[in-house]
């Protein structure tokens, strides 16, 4: 004889969700075309443009105070036809580059040995972090006296000016390597310079190239202050002549200059960025709102 077959008991009804509740929907990605992503970028600078026109053409702005962007283009027509703007900028991404590629060597170098090497640590970091704190434009007139108002100065200034993010960078990358990883590959028999150039900087590559980027940009802010040395070339010493002539369309063609260099260096280490950490592009947690 057969046990009776119970029905299962009927299931509890839900809990009735409080009113104005909706259920959670994650965030719909919608990615932005590029030209509408560059189009998006624009606005801020077309503003500003807009509102320096309508400021220059109401009298809000006079040509003493400031020129007009009319003015301003026919200021560069001038010295680009003249071969005073061309020669001015090619001198002053000479003494950038030097300064750069001298700083960032400098950085990448000592990053490396505070951050892979215990003893490197011990030695150095106290120190360039002291140095580190030090505003570069305070060590303005030490290095003239040290160096005179020759190139050597101005050179070295941006140097310093773009050794200390880079170190800073370096190390923090470098410290934050998979110490199993490395031991990993000591186990294989790698060799201390193949584990750093196989291991440690590909690991501390995002770190490498945020260090890069504050290096670059600070890069253009230490030329300003080096062209202030006595310079008889550059675009700093065009703005000290424009300045002695009171030629505000000269000084905000030099200001520009000075602000396209900075975009333009934040611009290629964005684009380095892209290619060697293409799964960075988007970035976490951004849309296109």
């Amino acid at each position: 004889m057969t046990a009776p077959v119970t029905a299962p008991a009927p299931a509890a009804p839900a809990p009735a969700a409080p009113p104005g509740l909706v259920a959670p929907r994650p965030p719909a990605d919608r990615p932005r075309s590029r030209p509408g992503a560059l189009a998006v970028r624009a606005l801020g600078p077309v503003a500003l443009l807009v509102l320096w026109w309508v400021s220059s053409a109401t009298g809000l702005l006079t040509p003493d105070v400031l020129a007009s962007p009319a003015q301003v283009l026919d200021a560069v027509g001038e010295l680009w036809g003249n071969g005073q703007l061309s020669d001015a900028l090619a001198t002053s991404l000479t003494r950038s580059g030097t300064g750069l590629v001298i700083g960032l060597a400098a950085g990448l170098t000592l990053g490396i040995t505070t951050g892979f090497t215990r003893l490197g640590d011990e030695l150095l970091d106290s120190s360039l972090q002291t140095l580190r704190t030090i505003p570069f434009l305070s060590l303005v007139p030490l290095f003239m006296v040290w160096f005179g108002i020759n190139e050597t100065a101005k050179i070295l200034l941006i140097a310093v000016a773009t050794t200390f993010p880079m170190y800073v960078s370096t190390s923090g990358g470098v410290r934050n390597t998979d110490r199993k990883l490395v031991e990993a590959m000591r186990s294989f028999g790698l060799g201390r310079l193949a584990i750093v150039r196989q291991v440690v900087l590909p690991g501390a590559l995002p770190s490498l190239l945020a260090g890069l980027r504050l290096s670059m940009t600070l890069s253009v802010i230490a030329l300003i202050a080096a062209e202030e040395i006595n310079a008889t070339a550059g675009i700093g010493y065009l703005m000290s002549q424009a300045q002695s002539y009171a030629r505000t369309d000269v000084l905000a063609v030099c200001i520009l200059v000075y602000g396209l260099l900075g975009l333009t260096a934040d611009v290629l280490v964005r684009g380095l960025e892209r290619v060697l950490m293409p799964w960075r592009t988007a970035g976490p947690g951004r849309s296109a709102r």
